[in-house]
């Protein structure tokens, strides 16, 4: 299917916007547009299954691999093919498994539930980076609390209109507290966040006590001094509270995950219950894979075309390889068209409209209406690895509970059962805690986020998700390297079919831009920390698993880095910035360069990646650019 070809497609006609992509971005700013009384059509690839796998927190990484809803792109690491193959999780003839959703929700409806507010810095470089001020840390936390819904810190009260009483409280500090929101948590918004109980995931006191404390330890030895209470697990837990992100503290934290009474809750509610208040004003279109923009004579976005069809997209399992042509469909935008289809398919989906590299355009025969170099450019992601240990006994609560929903005809297990009371492991994602610390004393910021659970994780292969838990004794660390300098990869068409996955090459560490290795040389580092840590729960582990006690020098560290590092949070590939910047693709309001009436709102538009997992600040600039186009809409 070539994107020029063929007669003008069925035209539909009678919205305000068209936004392609139901996913953390695509979702949030579709129901906002419509809540504000905007006709919105909301176009999605994939279907809306609300199976166990998706309701169950517990279940994140079955989600991700459920034929339902699971995208399965197969990407380059490295273009050296041996230094390729070198990866433990590489499959012949395709690659590397790089997990997506084609669902309403999008990757909401797999992650891990996480979710970690970015450090201030983070904003602050964009608001440089763009020369726009909104961007600025201090004014997107609005965004955090507007859009969240904290049930694990007790909301504010309402400050008394007594003037003697307000007076008075200036007096009593302790009871003042109560009215004040220093933690700049939001309580009334659309994402519910609670904090992961680590007591759930390992239901032995004693052998929590002695992993916690290695921790503990191990952190305050690194920073050469006792944790303070605001870097320790004492009574302040809360990585996201707002002092922490103004002090960018290191420390210990639970992880809040966004979960409502148990239930994985984001997205995908967010759009069903506004669909429900605004019949009229939101429509939602599933197994509608979006085609080419419709361009007017003056470059303006007018619309798109979309294909029909369940599970046409090629990482759909469920997909034809060989299937013939489709008819397209055509809807249009009287206003504009905002593309939120992520980081692999946003830009796949601008060349395919003739905007992109013009080089990259002419190797595949598509006519340049808008030559943008950025598009597809500058993909970057974090760097993940796992440290896999065996302990000295099983965790009783792996050995009675599967971590997979109930077949049809089987008996559940007894965390399922408790589960659907709302209560039990399953109501959370299985982590223990997570520790935040930088690589280098030099940083104005933590880079690197470990966290540890009871299984084990070894990065993204197809099946993956059964061997979690196939073994009862096991428990993984998992490092998380953020704030990552390699920008080197980059998204290409593989034809100018629309149904067929991009061409994805992450170029990782030094074959990237990263010529000094720094970002291998702080996982290395990550490694020998928690290291550290093992070898102060030695009562409590037996044995390391992976990389192996055979990988005894920091050189083999550095080799297992390189040879299976991973990561599932790509973003850069429109990349935001000044209009005097040719490697920009929007600009601070979103707007595509060169193209009117078209925005981006997706993972894509980051310079660089903010924080340590990416989707809270996609909520965040999908509540800001709603108020950037309602904004503009007020002024039509």
């Amino acid at each position: 299917m070539n994107a020029e070809s063929g007669a003008t497609p069925p035209t539909e006609t009678g919205f305000d916007y068209v936004v392609v992509g139901a996913g953390a971005g695509g979702g949030p700013l579709a129901a906002n547009l419509a809540a504000a009384g905007l006709r919105t059509l909301l176009l999605d690839a994939g279907g809306a299954e609300d199976n166990d796998s998706y309701l169950v927190p517990a279940f994140h990484a079955d989600a991700s691999e459920d034929p339902a809803q699971c995208w399965n792109y197969f990407v380059r690491h490295y273009a050296d093919e041996t230094q390729q193959q070198r990866d433990g999780k590489f499959v012949p003839g395709k690659g590397i498994l790089y997990p997506r959703a084609g669902t309403i929700g999008g990757c909401t409806a797999h992650h891990a539930l996480i979710t970690v507010y970015p450090y201030n810095r983070d904003w602050d470089a964009i608001a440089a980076e763009t020369g726009d001020a909104t961007w600025h840390s201090s004014a997107m936390r609005t965004y955090f609390e507007r859009l969240e819904r904290c049930t694990y810190r007790p909301k504010p009260k309402e400050p008394p209109g007594n003037p003697l009483l307000a007076t008075l409280l200036r007096h009593l500090p302790v009871v003042a507290a109560r009215y004040r929101n220093d933690a700049r948590h939001g309580f009334d918004g659309w994402l519910p966040t609670s904090l992961a109980d680590p007591r759930l995931a390992v239901q032995d006191a004693e052998l929590l006590k002695v992993i916690l404390s290695a921790a503990q330890d191990t952190l305050a030895g690194f920073l050469g001094r006792p944790l303070s209470p605001l870097e320790g697990l004492g009574s302040f837990v809360d990585p996201n509270d707002w002092r922490v992100q103004t002090q960018a503290l290191q420390g210990l934290w639970q992880i809040p995950v966004s979960t409502d009474r148990g239930r994985r809750s984001a997205v995908r509610e967010r759009v069903q219950a506004v669909r429900r208040a605004h019949p009229d004003h939101l429509v939602v279109r599933t197994h509608a894979l979006a085609a080419r923009i419709v361009l007017d004579e003056g470059n303006g976005a007018t619309g798109v075309d979309y294909l029909d069809e369940a599970h046409a997209y090629r990482a759909d399992p469920g997909a034809r390889p060989d299937s013939g042509p489709a008819a397209l469909h055509r809807v249009l935008a009287s206003r504009e068209v905002i593309l939120a289809a992520g980081a692999f398919n946003t830009p796949q989906l601008l060349m395919l409209s003739g905007i992109g590299p013009p080089e990259e355009l002419g190797r595949h025969g598509i006519p340049v209406r808008v030559g943008l170099h950025g598009v597809g450019a500058q993909l970057q992601d974090r760097y993940e690895v796992g440290v896999v240990s065996q302990m000295r006994q099983e965790f009783p609560v792996i050995t009675e509970c599967s971590f997979h929903a109930p077949r049809p005809g089987t008996e559940p297990d007894r965390c399922y059962r408790a589960w659907q009371n709302g209560e039990g492991l399953y109501t959370t994602n299985g982590a223990v805690l997570g520790i935040t610390r930088k690589s280098r004393p030099d940083l104005d910021a933590p880079d690197l986020f470990i966290f540890g659970g009871p299984f084990d994780f070894r990065g993204y292969r197809p099946g993956y998700s059964l061997d979690l838990t196939h073994h009862k004794d096991r428990f993984t660390w998992a490092i998380l390297k953020s704030r990552t300098h390699n920008t080197g990869g980059r998204v290409r068409l593989r034809s100018t079919d629309p149904r067929d996955t991009p061409l994805v090459d992450f170029h990782y560490f030094t074959e990237g831009t990263d010529k000094e290795g720094l970002d291998l040389e702080a996982m290395v580092d990550a490694v020998e920390f928690v290291r550290g840590m093992n070898r102060k729960a030695d009562a409590a582990v037996l044995k390391e698993l992976w990389p192996g006690e055979e990988v005894d020098d920091r050189d083999a560290v550095r080799r297992f880095v390189q040879d299976e590092a991973w990561g599932h949070h790509a973003s850069c590939t429109c990349r935001m910035g000044r209009a005097d910047d040719p490697s920009t693709v929007v600009d601070g309001a979103f707007r595509v360069r060169g193209v009117d009436r078209l925005r981006i709102v997706d993972a894509s538009v980051f310079p660089r990646i903010p924080g340590f997992f990416v989707a809270a600040p996609i909520y965040m600039i999908s509540e800001k650019a709603s108020d950037v186009i309602l904004g503009d809409t007020a002024h039509i």
